[in-house]
């Protein structure tokens, strides 16, 4: 299944035809400028650069980074990951040892398509120290000719502000783009499937992927040695546990071996195809997004951006209170991120969760993971919508194209604001 099958499930906010169209033709046409807080810059105890890259995700460049300057890659901090196809710029930081002589060798670096632009000292970046991204997107290939485009772009930007923003669909790269497999993988891994886990992780294939004759004959042989002469070397992450299960005969232990944003990233996938289930079924029953419904959980929004920690339910006594709040852009109605801790809500959106729960046959409990606690989630809630700020589109004429700019809040998909225009999947 590829993720144009996989998305089918989730339900469209607009009624209007999509564009249809590519993004992502070539690098330049998808540009990602990443905004941080100036806190960022208040302590002086790292070097902080802007790294501007493509055919790279975010983690390969910074192990590459690290390799070539001599440090460990757990010494170079970022806010958040970027995806290869594309044009990308973020910041990182740079830790540990002499800051001068680390300095001279980042500045002396010469990697393919990587730039490195020193802008300061600062703190250790973590991920989420982010405000959000700048995206600047072409979309080739259109269905329609230029000028329907532009008409039907229209048409469903006026639908979605009366509905009050795009759903906030986790995008596909959550969940692999070509092998859809992130999500299940996180499923087995929160029921201590870890055997189960590896051999989806490992061996599930595409049939038009490089590796793919490697993964089918592991998937039917089960034999490490093999694979591990098989596998192309660019699978790191599968070949990195593939080494630690020859050593331990353990898959949880094989697992544990990743680096962490990674190992980690499957159980964030999973919570984000439940996140996704539950909003697309708000839709499907016609819920509001942007008019709170007594039961539901909110958060607070500062400056357009939405502070998921800070959230509260909806009562009877409080339900025109907080629509008001929303009118004003001050609150945002949210769904779940199941964690050990998430605060369900109760009316209809908690028929909903607590649905979902017993259809995957879930507890909250099991998110706290104690066979492998590096997994353990909390858990949150999301905003149901998205705003973007600075929104722009126009035609590219000459060239049968359309344009797009807008600003994001960290966590949230350029690729499903895109969806709900372009209709293609």
């Amino acid at each position: 299944m590829d993720y144009k099958e996989f998305f089918a499930q989730f339900k469209h906010l607009s009624k209007t035809p999509g564009i249809g169209g590519r993004i992502k033709s070539k690098p330049e046409d998808f540009i990602v400028e990443e905004v941080i807080s100036k806190s960022v810059f208040k302590k002086q105890n790292c070097l902080i650069y802007r790294l501007t890259k493509k055919n790279w995700d975010t983690m390969a460049a910074v192990k590459e980074i690290s390799k070539r300057i001599g440090i460990h890659y757990k010494d170079i901090g970022f806010a958040g990951t970027k995806d290869r196809h594309g044009v990308t710029s973020q910041y990182i930081s740079v830790c540990g040892g002499n800051l001068k002589e680390l300095k001279e060798k980042v500045d002396s670096l010469q990697i393919q398509d990587i730039e490195l632009e020193f802008v300061g000292y600062g703190k250790k970046l973590k991920l989420g120290s982010l405000w959000g991204n700048k995206f600047t997107i072409i979309v080739r290939e259109l269905n329609v000719p230029i000028e329907e485009a532009l008409e039907r772009t229209r048409a469903v930007i006026k639908e979605i502000k009366a509905k009050g923003g795009f759903p906030n669909y986790f995008g596909y790269q959550r969940f692999g783009e070509r092998r859809v497999i992130n999500h299940e993988v996180g499923r087995l891994l929160l029921e201590g499937k870890f055997e189960d886990a590896a051999m989806k992780f490992l061996g599930e294939y595409s049939g038009d992927m490089l590796g793919d004759d490697a993964r089918k004959e592991f998937l039917e042989s089960g034999d490490v040695d093999k694979a591990l002469e098989s596998f192309p070397k660019f699978l790191r992450y599968e070949r990195a546990m593939l080494y630690r299960y020859r050593e331990t005969k353990s898959w949880k232990k094989a697992f544990a071996t990743l680096p962490r944003p990674i190992v980690r990233l499957f159980i964030h996938s999973y919570q984000s195809y439940l996140f996704n289930k539950a909003l697309s079924r708000r839709i499907e029953e016609g819920l509001p997004l942007k008019e709170a419904l007594v039961g539901d959980v909110v958060c607070q929004v500062k400056y357009g951006i939405p502070l998921r920690t800070r959230t509260y339910r909806v009562t009877k006594g409080t339900l025109d209170f907080v629509n008001e709040k929303i009118r004003k852009g001050e609150a945002m109605v949210t769904g779940p991120l199941f964690g050990f801790q998430t605060r369900l809500a109760d009316g209809e959106m908690g028929k909903i969760e607590k649905e979902i729960l017993e259809e995957e046959g879930l507890t909250l409990e099991m998110f706290k993971m104690k066979a492998l606690k590096i997994l353990s989630e909390p858990g949150g809630r999301r905003e149901l919508l998205i705003k973007p700020k600075e929104f722009k589109y126009r035609a590219i004429k000459d060239e049968e194209a359309m344009a797009f700019k807008f600003f994001l809040p960290r966590g949230v998909y350029a690729t499903s604001v895109l969806r709900e225009i372009m209709k293609d999947y």
